[in-house]
């Protein structure tokens, strides 16, 4: 315990982890050492920024540039009534404080773009995606797999939600493995017009915030591979296979995405044809 080099305080906080064999003095100096990057301070990112920081995670980056609302509080647990009209970076960056003080968190009050995605992805060891949006989706997903950056994926809908994790290894699929490219828009409504089961994006969100952890230590079975699906109404899991795409256009043998400059990520995040005046994907805290 002594190799970890943390006072009595730290002994004591992260006391429950160095007695446990799978994590240890080892594991936990892996976690201090970490650097994830969370993307989303809103309904998934609120209990993954919550425990990430819990478990000692040295360095979190949390990325969203929306402020916090009244009706985000209903699910967004680490924002209170006094963070309504703060920007959810500052309020979180409180939070972790209060939390954690041992925590180093990086804030980045930005919306994520095909031109700064990579710059603020790199450095990092992980990064968790709490985004609700089909756009910054596959923009996380192609900037991740082109980097070679692990991620979680989590998303939520009404009384559902889905988590996966992606490793980057040589044989792991990716996100358009799955969906190669969105939905036609309007298809999937987002919870601002469809709703959201308040408890739900904390069920999801733990479940990647584990994921997280696991990667980080090195224990255990990973979702990489596939896809855990939740019904909180019949208080079921079910868990299927993501194969991996050979004609995958971004991991697949001949990738049509070199870079993330390929890609149109508007409506469909299709392969660019030749536009370059769509909107920008901006960043939303997954409600």
């Amino acid at each position: 315990m002594s190799d970890l080099d943390l006072d009595p305080t730290q002994l004591d906080r992260y006391s429950r982890h160095i007695i446990m064999d799978d994590v240890g003095p080892e594991g936990q100096k892996a976690l201090l050492d970490a650097e994830v990057l969370v993307l989303g301070a809103g309904g998934l990112g609120a209990p993954i920024i919550q425990y990430l920081a819990a478990a000692g995670v040295g360095t979190l980056g949390v990325a969203d540039d929306d402020e916090v609302e009244l009706s985000n509080l209903q699910r967004q647990v680490i924002h209170g009534n006094d963070d309504v009209g703060r920007k959810k970076v500052d309020s979180a960056a409180d939070f972790v404080e209060g939390l954690n003080p041992d925590i180093d968190v990086r804030k980045h009050g930005l919306r994520v773009t095909p031109d700064n995605v990579e710059e603020l992805i790199e450095g990092y060891d992980f990064v968790v995606d709490g985004t609700d949006n089909f756009a910054t989706r596959y923009l996380v997903n192609d900037a991740c797999t082109l980097a070679g950056i692990p991620f979680s994926h989590g998303s939520i809908f009404k009384f559902e939600g889905q988590v996966t994790t992606f490793a980057g290894d040589d044989d792991s699929p990716c996100y358009r493995c799955l969906f190669p490219e969105a939905p036609p828009a309007g298809m999937v409504p987002n919870c601002a017009t469809a709703g959201v089961l308040g408890v739900l994006p904390g069920t999801v969100g733990c479940l990647q915030a584990t994921e997280t952890v696991k990667h980080i230590i090195g224990e255990g079975e990973s979702l990489d591979g596939s896809m855990l699906f939740f019904d909180a109404l019949d208080m079921e899991f079910d868990k299927v296979e993501i194969p991996k795409q050979d004609d995958c256009p971004v991991c697949g043998d001949d990738p049509a995405i070199e870079s993330v400059q390929d890609v149109e990520y508007d409506a469909s995040c299709a392969i660019d044809v030749g536009g370059d005046d769509e909107a920008e994907p901006e960043i939303e805290a997954s409600d």
